[in-house]
C-alpha cells in the first residue's frame, strides 16, 4: 500500500466527527503545500510496538539534533488521538513561538513547542491555525 493509500485509509478509520475534521485539515494542508512529500508513520516501532499515535505528515526538512546528528523529517503532522486532533509543527527553534504567537486567537486549544491540539475544528478558528502552519513552513524552508 502506497502512503496516499494508507493516509486515505487511516483518514477513513476514525470515527465522524474526527473523519471529517482529519479530512478537511489534509486537504488545507495539501493547499498549503501543493507539491509536498507526503508521509505515514503508523506509529509502531521497528519491533511492531505501538509508541505513537500514526500521523501523516506533510513536507520536508532535516532536523539537526543537539549532538550533531541530523535527520529528515516532516514539516506539519497531523494526528488522530483519544481527545482530538493535535496538528505539528516540526523544526520552530523558539518552543515558546506557537504559544505567544497563536494561542490568544486559536480558540479552544493546547498549544506546547510544536504541537496544537484541540477537540474539532469547529472549536478553533481555522484561519489562525493556518496562519501558524504557514509560518512554520517559512520558518522550516530556510
Amino acid at each position: 500500500m502506497n502512503v496516499r493509500e494508507q493516509i486515505k485509509e487511516y483518514i477513513a478509520t476514525q470515527a465522524e466527527p474526527k473523519r471529517s475534521d482529519m479530512h478537511e485539515l489534509h486537504r488545507i494542508i495539501l493547499e498549503l503545500m501543493p507539491a509536498t512529500k507526503l508521509w505515514f508513520l503508523d506509529g509502531k516501532d521497528e519491533t511492531g510496538r505501538t509508541v505513537s499515535n500514526p500521523n501523516i505528515g506533510y513536507g520536508s526538512q532535516t532536523l539537526k539534533y543537539a549532538g550533531g546528528k541530523t535527520r529528515e523529517f516532516y514539516q506539519i503532522g497531523i494526528s488522530a488521538n483519544t481527545s482530538g486532533i493535535s496538528v505539528y509543527i516540526f523544526g520552530i527553534e523558539d518552543k515558546k513561538y506557537l504559544a505567544e504567537t497563536y494561542k490568544k486567537e486559536l480558540g479552544k486549544a493546547s498549544v506546547t513547542g510544536y504541537c496544537i491540539k484541540f477537540k474539532a475544528l469547529k472549536d478553533i478558528n481555522v484561519d489562525v491555525l493556518q496562519a501558524a502552519m504557514r509560518d512554520g513552513i517559512t520558518q522550516t524552508s530556510i
